[in-house]
């Protein structure tokens, strides 16, 4: 049974400067201090779920074990349903181990050819805390890719991914605008109603 959050300050379990700040903004709202797992010198956990919730799920309770506080994790990638859903959980091992998006976005883009463009976001955001079940929260946005990038915001594949009914990548995007559509967003949305919202 969900339980409402009334801690005040939590640890974002993950290690990427990009991901940290945009969570950060979506908590900023609710009074919640956020401090993020390599701030605080947290060990990443190996990645070896088979889904966006298995691998979340590792992240949030690895750094609530290891804090003692509460920990919200994210597991997302980009799907593309032309690449049997690559890149998937693999996201960002497709960047090598330097972390450069410029290399996964080329071989996404040289891997569909002149194959169906469409593809998403998904986002899975896993809420721990030590001696209570894992709370997981998926949210998704639907698009298609363009070549080649376009725009310096946001981060990771943004820059190729157009959201459906839209004609700036997110890489364009405002960054206001991408955090109240973005499948981060519409995770957290579920997140707030199901364990930050009053009644």
């Amino acid at each position: 049974m969900p339980r409402r959050f009334t801690a005040e300050r939590l640890v974002i379990a993950s290690h990427n400067p990009g991901k940290v700040e945009e969570i950060a903004a979506l908590l900023a709202p609710f009074g919640i201090e956020s401090v993020s797992a390599a701030a605080l010198g947290l060990l990443e956990p190996e990645e070896s779920g088979a889904t966006f919730e298995a691998n979340a799920t590792l992240k949030a309770t690895a750094a609530a074990e290891a804090s003692g506080l509460p920990a919200l994790a994210d597991d997302s990638g980009l799907v593309v349903p032309a690449l049997a859903g690559a890149p998937g959980i693999y996201s960002a091992r497709w960047a090598g181990r330097t972390k450069d998006f410029r290399i996964a976005m080329a071989q996404v883009h040289c891997r569909l050819g002149d194959k169906d463009r469409s593809a998403a976001f998904v986002a899975v955001l896993a809420l721990a805390r030590r001696g209570e079940n894992t709370e997981l929260f998926r949210g998704e946005i639907r698009g298609r890719l363009v070549w080649p990038p376009r725009g310096d915001r946001g981060f990771g594949y943004d820059p190729m991914f157009v959201p459906a009914g839209g004609t700036l990548t997110f890489g364009e995007l405002d960054p206001a605008e991408k955090h109240r559509v973005s499948h981060r967003a519409r995770a957290f949305a579920k997140l707030v109603e199901t364990c930050l919202r009053d009644d």
